[in-house]
This record gives structure tokens, sequence and C-alpha cells, in this order.
């Protein structure tokens, strides 16, 4: 399954936007070519690789020196580490970067209901650890989807998704599993309500996933969403 032209290039636009590139930079740039961006009081330094094509943004320091590495080097973020220690280098993160445009088949579950309320995201939240509430930040999400059991008095979510929109174009999705309903399905069926929700609204949903990340990896996947590229930043003393 891939993703259809069109789709790539409204993608490659909001990238070029969202990095203060030409609205054609990503689009015409080849397989394997490399965009640097300069900006001299830059506070970050980001390396992108999104449908073959490189954007390294930074200041002229780091421009120079990530001129000397390969897309390997740099979008491990232990490389951008390195080449930015004097610098005061911090890792931001490494992530993969999933996204769709086909509205996936979603068959309600019978057992369990689906609510937009805010406060059953945050119930969720509780439930999890602290390093996946801080990935995914579902509760600061602009929609949300929460999928709860009902059969008794009190509703218990499960698993909820939901996404925020960015540059006017994507619907950043993310996902959260509580840790006693994993390897059901449960993130994947959720996920996919929310992807159709943001396809309806003619948005194209985009997926970040840390690179360790093997679980959100496969529930983005399953989800319908295919791997278009990786993006790694650190941030830079001022």
């Amino acid at each position: 399954m891939n993703l259809d032209s069109g789709t790539i290039a409204i993608i490659q636009l909001a990238w070029s936007r969202h990095l203060g590139l030409a609205d054609n930079a990503l689009a015409e740039t080849d397989t394997g070519e490399r965009i640097y961006s300069v900006q001299e009081q830059a506070d970050t330094a980001c390396f992108l690789r999104l449908f073959g094509a490189e954007v390294f943004s930074g200041p002229e320091w780091a421009a120079d020196r990530a001129r000397t590495q390969s897309a390997a080097q740099l979008t491990r973020h232990s490389g951008l580490i390195q080449m930015s220690m004097e610098h005061g280098g911090r890792v931001l993160g490494a992530e993969q970067l999933f996204f769709a445009d086909a509205f996936p088949s979603v068959i309600p579950l019978d057992e369990l209901a689906v609510s937009n309320e805010p406060a059953l995201a945050v119930a969720l939240e509780r439930l999890c650890p602290p390093d996946d509430v801080a990935e995914a930040g579902l509760a600061e999400k602009e929609e949300v989807f929460v999928l709860v059991d009902d059969s008794q008095d009190e509703p218990r979510p499960v698993a909820g998704a939901g996404y925020s929109i960015t540059d006017g174009i994507l619907a950043d999705m993310s996902v959260l599993t509580a840790p006693g309903h994993r390897l059901r399905g449960l993130g994947s069926y959720i996920s996919s309500v929310a992807l159709e929700d943001a396809m309806a609204g003619g948005l194209i949903p985009q997926w970040r996933a840390r690179l360790d990340n093997v679980g959100a990896a496969r529930t983005a996947v399953g989800s319908g969403f295919i791997p278009a590229g990786s993006r790694t930043s650190v941030a830079l003393n001022a």
C-alpha cells in the first residue's frame, strides 16, 4: 500500500512551510539530496528525512558539521549530540513519521463505547506509565476519542487516540492504551476512529513515534499508516 501522489505533494508542502522553506522545496528535491536551512540564531538543530529527501536545519556551524555526516549518523540522536556537545546539545527526540490517506475499515465494538469526553483522556493517562503519557500527550490534543468499558456504573477508559491540527493541513495523531489492555488491538481500533474523523475533516493524518518504540510503530501500521521518513532534533544553548 502506497500513499497517493497528491497526498505526498501536500505533505511535502506542509513540511516545507513548517521548516521555513519554499513551498516546492521538498517536492523538487531528488532522493538522497540534502537541503541545508541555515538559521544563525536557531536554538535547535534538526534532521528530517521525508520521501527520500533530506533537510538539515540549524546554525551555520552545525550545518558545516552536518555536511560531513551521513544520513544514518544524523538520524540517530547520538550523532547530533556528538556534533553539538560543545554547544550544550540535548536530545529533543528521534521519531519515525507515518502518514495515511485511506479511510480505515472501522467495525464498532459491541462491548466498548467511544467517548469524546476530555476528562476520560485524563483518567486514561493516570492509568499509564509517565513516559507513555508524555510521548502521547493525549489529553492535550484538540480532538480526543476514548474507548471505554461502560458495563459498570463508572465508565473505565481502556485506550484513546486524538489529534491536533498542525500547519493547517496535518492531523498530528497519538494513541495511548492502558497497560492491562494492550496487545488486544484496541490501540489500532481507536486510532482508526480518530483517523477517520481527521480525514472526514479534510486533513492528512500524521503519526510520530519514537524510533525505539516498536509497539507504537506496530500500532501505526495496524491503523493504516505508512512509514515515510524520520525526524531527529536536539536543543542548543542560546
